[in-house]
């Protein structure tokens, strides 16, 4: 896997209906983990360009494994992203992005707890935001971060869930 380092807004053309290719992958202990239908819903409404996307949900040892190996940074995170960038095209000629969105389990699960909100809610907001990133979209720099957060909150008020960044 690599990493999504630096995310730069693709300059491609959106396509009008992204095709999807998504593969859901269990691989924690956690006893309330999202449904393949829900992760499914979330990223197709995140999704701007076609795609092959792994969502994987995974236990703290495996996250904090991978971001350790891959960003050299040791502690357990809530969410990776894995952005391989363009690996194909669609039907239509339009670029098929590839990448994996890693969720650690037990960090939603706290953080949930921690902001009082739905557990369904965060794990909603941390799919969107590492679909987000695997298309380019990044929060470092103030103005980045504005419009990935307006267009988290803009696709989470879709399944009538509040904007994370005012609750």
């Amino acid at each position: 896997m690599r990493m999504l380092c630096a995310a730069r807004k693709r300059k491609s053309v959106a396509s009008p209906d992204p095709e999807l290719r998504l593969s859901v992958q269990f691989a924690s202990k956690a006893g309330e983990l999202p449904t393949r239908t829900q992760v499914r819903r979330w990223v197709v409404a995140a999704l701007e360009h076609s795609a092959e996307i792994t969502v994987r949900i995974v236990d703290a040892d495996e996250a904090q494994a991978l971001n350790t190996d891959y960003r050299n940074k040791d502690y357990v995170p809530n969410v990776l992203t894995f952005e391989y960038g363009e690996i194909g095209h669609d039907a239509f000629g339009h670029a098929v992005l590839g990448g994996d969105v890693v969720i650690c389990a037990a960090v939603v699960e706290r953080e949930a707890r921690e902001q009082g909100k739905p557990l369904k809610d965060h794990y909603a907001h941390m799919t969107i935001h590492g679909v987000l990133h695997l298309q380019g979209y990044d929060h470092i720099e103030p103005h980045d971060a504005d419009i990935m957060e307006s267009n988290e909150a803009a696709i989470l008020k879709r399944f009538r869930i509040p904007n994370p960044y005012f609750s």
